[in-house]
């Protein structure tokens, strides 16, 4: 099965990289690495500091096989990367003075910020909670919706909105995430959980059982089932107290039917002289 190329892809979200592959002498240049600095919008938070040695080996045994992409920085002679932190970072450890770079000219914040999210999941660079901050980003720094994103990273909606909702939970449930200890799909259950106490003793039993994402599923929907349960046995409760009391200042049978939302009173009476001393008995409390 081929894979699936991811979104828009780097190319394609700068056309003339593609244009100008040809003419590779006009568009890459060799650049001083004390001359580059990281991306200020590089959504990765942490690197692998074993990967990074491997990678550096290899540049250092075969040389860089891709440019990395920067843009100008305000300070002239100066250059920050779009696209390429490990390729940059890796350099650095092999020892290299220089990297060949692609310099793409005039790279806003926001095409910044999605290129080098684009191009770490294309490697498959981010953790599943590194990527819900990045989508989180894009959506309140610059106004993207979960449509845009969707197209940018070549994934549906319901996958990006499924993601946000990580970051609901606790901190220390997300770093489980991180650690792979607790799985996105467990995550994506806990997340629909309100009580931080509840969310604290399922996550003790996943870590403690093993549980499946499915065996929590239904340890939540019993919980849910319990619960509605329970409301229904106090909702009944309160309803009985409710028609009892109006029986007693009404002097005749009532009957109460339906939730705490919405619902139906019956009123009997059993003459026309009974039904106008209830009429009064209205009027009076009015």
């Amino acid at each position: 099965m081929q894979k699936k190329v991811l979104g828009r892809g780097l190319e394609s979200l700068i056309p003339t990289l593609a244009a100008n592959k040809a003419s590779t002498d006009e568009t890459i240049i060799a650049i001083p690495l004390d001359k580059i600095k990281s991306n200020r919008f590089q959504p990765r938070n942490k690197f692998d500091e074993v990967k990074l040695q491997e990678l550096a080996h290899s540049i250092e045994k075969h040389g860089l096989a891709q440019p990395i992409l920067v843009t100008a920085s305000i300070i002239p002679g100066e250059y920050e990367i779009i696209a390429g932190e490990r390729r940059y970072r890796a350099s650095k450890l092999a020892g290299n003075k220089v990297i060949k770079a692609i310099v793409k000219q005039s790279a806003d914040e926001k095409q910044r910020f999605d290129l080098a999210l684009v191009e770490n999941l294309q490697r498959e660079d981010l953790d599943y909670i590194e990527e819900a901050r990045a989508f989180k980003r894009l959506i309140e720094e610059f106004g993207h919706t979960h449509e845009q994103i969707s197209e940018i990273v070549g994934k549906e909606r319901s996958v990006i909105t499924n993601a946000l909702r990580l970051l609901s939970l606790p901190e220390n449930v997300q770093l489980l995430i991180t650690e792979g200890k607790i799985s996105p799909g467990h995550g994506r259950i806990l997340a629909g959980i309100e009580d931080k106490n509840r969310i604290r003793t399922i996550v003790e039993r996943i870590l403690n059982e093993n549980l499946s994402v499915r065996a929590v599923e239904k340890i939540i929907s019993g919980l849910k089932s319990k619960k509605k349960t329970n409301g229904q046995k106090k909702q009944e409760i309160e309803l009985t107290n409710l028609k009892e009391e109006i029986q007693r200042k009404l002097g005749t049978k009532v009957n109460i039917s339906g939730t705490s939302k919405k619902g139906r009173i019956e009123i009997y009476y059993y003459s026309l002289e009974d039904l106008e001393r209830i009429t009064k008995e209205f009027k009076f409390s009015c």
